[in-house]
């Protein structure tokens, strides 16, 4: 009975072994199939922005250069504006993303809190925000009654709080910080302000890199809405309304042209810029991506409680 024991037993281990390393199989050939459906857009975009304008008005760039060309990046940087507007949106997104998280994680932390009075209905004004706003006009009358027009604090300060980061946040302190590590520190003496400084902020540098990702892509880097309405004077730009200054300013009307070959000229350098414009504006992200993707494996609480 044990040797039949032990062969069906050998039995189950074979079968379960082929069933995983069938799903490994179609879980990497899945992947692989995702990947590339990403990866191919980006590599033609990086192989047009080094290619003759030429090459790429007429189809036929792929997934390498056609005519290798610097042209696109050329005609970028020769712009002043250009280099003005990263300066500034380096400005923007730096300290933008300071406050965003400094004000997200205060706010995130005492509301995870359940001996918070109250935080059910703050946490729904919160909520209340992100489903229902008052608009673009209402805010763009705050902005201006409080004198925060034409001013670099415009691009900053109305951002705040997000309300979808701030859930994120709210939902890691309680998931990730055990009442029982609090309660020790506690017991050791420590109140609230010295607990958050000492134990909970060395803690949370998963959510943290996960805050600083979101806000400084999706709420200063990326946008430009926000500077074309509440920006006037061009030294103040961001990276992006540039940009697009730049791509209005290519594009022309074509009755106003009787030289065809000039039309074709600037038709192909307008196809040029655009992918030109998106390298030039995705290598900062991608950059400090890398460094901050390292922070999103959890396990940071493994060992802290004793």
């Amino acid at each position: 009975m044990a040797s039949m024991t032990s062969y069906d037993s050998n039995i189950n281990k074979v079968n379960e072994s082929a069933v995983d390393r069938v799903f490994m199989l179609g879980n990497t050939a899945f992947l692989l199939i995702i990947t590339t459906i990403i990866l191919l857009p980006l590599v033609f975009i990086v192989a047009a922005s080094f290619s003759s304008a030429e090459a790429v008005i007429a189809g036929k760039v792929t997934l390498w250069p056609v005519d290798f060309s610097l042209l696109g990046y050329e005609t970028i940087f020769e712009h002043k504006k250009v280099w003005n507007g990263f300066a500034n949106s380096l400005f923007y997104t730096f300290f933008g993303t300071i406050f965003n998280v400094f004000m997200t994680i205060i706010a995130a932390y005492p509301l995870s809190r359940r001996d918070l009075v109250g935080w059910r209905a703050i946490t729904f004004a919160f909520i209340f925000t992100m489903l229902f706003s008052g608009g673009l006009i209402p805010t763009y009358m705050v902005v201006k009654d409080l004198g925060l027009l034409n001013t670099r604090l415009a691009m900053i300060l109305p951002t705040g709080i997000g309300p979808f980061n701030l859930l994120i946040a709210i939902t890691f302190f309680r998931t990730t910080i055990p009442p029982e590590l609090i309660e020790a520190a506690r017991i050791d003496g420590a109140n609230d302000f010295r607990t958050f400084r000492s134990i909970v902020l060395p803690l949370a540098r998963p959510i943290i890199a996960v805050l600083v990702l979101f806000y400084a892509v999706n709420t200063h880097w990326n946008p430009y809405f926000p500077a074309l309405i509440y920006l006037k004077d061009q030294e103040l730009f961001p990276l992006q309304l540039v940009l697009r200054e730049i791509l209005i300013q290519n594009s022309i009307d074509a009755s106003m042209l009787i030289d065809i070959e000039d039309l074709v000229a600037r038709e192909g350098l307008r196809e040029l810029l655009k992918y030109s414009l998106i390298v030039v504006a995705s290598i900062p992200v991608m950059l400090i991506y890398p460094f901050v993707q390292r922070h999103f494996v959890k396990g940071m609480m493994i060992g802290s409680v004793k």
